[in-house]
């Protein structure tokens, strides 16, 4: 059989890239961001005033320079900056987050631990953000200049200049300080063991509220941009010709108009999780959310900055991945787009 010709003046390397599927010669590429991501974060935090000692020493009320100088020894901080940043990549290359000596846990067990809570709070806020704002802004385009359209348009600009901690304290008051409808904070009830459907029901109620606070404020975001979306989509000459065809208005809508304009909305959804993250961080502490957000509000209370270190890369990392699938959601949103080979 004879050779395949190679193309001319293109590298052994550039070949080999190539010959790698997509997805994993994206990850290759986000590869050195990551190792980028890390250094910074490390040298960040060491411009922070204080340390773990400081904080633990003061607890004990012992806070002299003996008890201060052996707390250090333990957490090896009394060693250089650059021993101490060696030893953080050799860490990082075996994958290994560090130890908390403040929970005296595993940096990436605490994260493990309360990651579900987070990923219910952000995905549940996500969830009904795209669905509703989507519907939303659809429904406020095909009502142009209407009134349905003015009150979709008043109540977006109300998320959106509405601060998420103002509102999750204004729901916390009327529902469960006055109401009695749903629980005012935490994941569970104290004190009650519940397990199967009722356990489900019970962690439910207590998701209404700060769901519904975080999703509010990207719920006006994605109607906004969705209502832009479909005015732009619904004048091209595509949705003219489909409606010359006799295809009927609300199967243009549905078929031609609301998919062409998903991509927008797409797009800003990866850009805007990692927003949704630190958007977290206020819901977890008004509603006492035991999540990564409050653990991370901990860990820069006492200093630890093993574990702070250990959510921020674990976040950043969350954060390129999502980015990455939402790359691969492209073509199946617009068969147009046809992702390089």
């Amino acid at each position: 059989m004879a050779d395949v010709p190679l193309r001319s003046g293109e590298p052994a390397p550039a070949r080999a890239r190539r010959s790698l599927p997509w997805p994993v010669r994206r990850l290759l590429q986000a590869l050195p961001l990551v190792v980028v991501i890390a250094v910074l974060n490390f040298f960040w935090l060491r411009l922070a005033p204080g340390d773990l000692a400081d904080v633990m020493a003061g607890e004990a009320g012992a806070a002299t320079p003996e008890y201060l100088a052996a707390l250090r020894h333990q957490f090896g901080t009394d060693q250089p900056l650059a021993l101490q940043f060696l030893a953080y990549l050799k860490r990082m290359a075996h994958l290994d987050l560090g130890w908390s000596f403040r929970y005296n846990e595993s940096v990436l067990h605490l994260i493990l631990d309360r990651l579900p809570a987070t990923a219910l709070l952000m995905g549940g806020a996500l969830a009904i953000a795209l669905v509703f704002g989507c519907l939303a802004g659809t429904v406020s385009a095909v009502s142009r200049q209407r009134w349905v359209d003015v009150v979709i348009s008043v109540l977006a600009t109300l998320g959106f200049a509405t601060p998420l901690f103002w509102l999750g304290l204004m729901l916390m008051v009327l529902f469960s300080a006055h109401l009695h409808w749903l629980p005012a904070g935490g994941i569970t009830t104290p004190g009650v063991v519940a397990t199967g459907w009722a356990h489900v029901g019970d962690v439910a109620a207590h998701m209404v509220l700060p769901v519904f606070c975080l999703a509010a404020y990207y719920l006006a975001i994605y109607a906004r941009l969705m209502r832009a979306a479909v005015l732009e989509v619904g004048g091209l000459d595509f949705v003219r010709t489909a409606r010359a065809k006799g295809v009927s208005r609300v199967a243009t809508i549905r078929r031609h108009v609301v998919p062409n304009a998903l991509l927008p909305i797409v797009t800003m959804t990866a850009l805007q999780f990692g927003t949704l993250f630190s958007g977290s961080v206020a819901i977890e502490t008004v509603f006492s959310w035991p999540g990564l957000g409050q653990l991370a509000l901990d860990a820069v209370a006492s200093r630890d900055l093993n574990l702070l270190l250990g959510i921020l890369f674990f976040s950043s990392v969350l954060v390129l991945l999502v980015n990455l699938a939402m790359d691969l959601t492209y073509g199946w949103f617009d068969p147009r787009i046809e992702v390089e080979r």
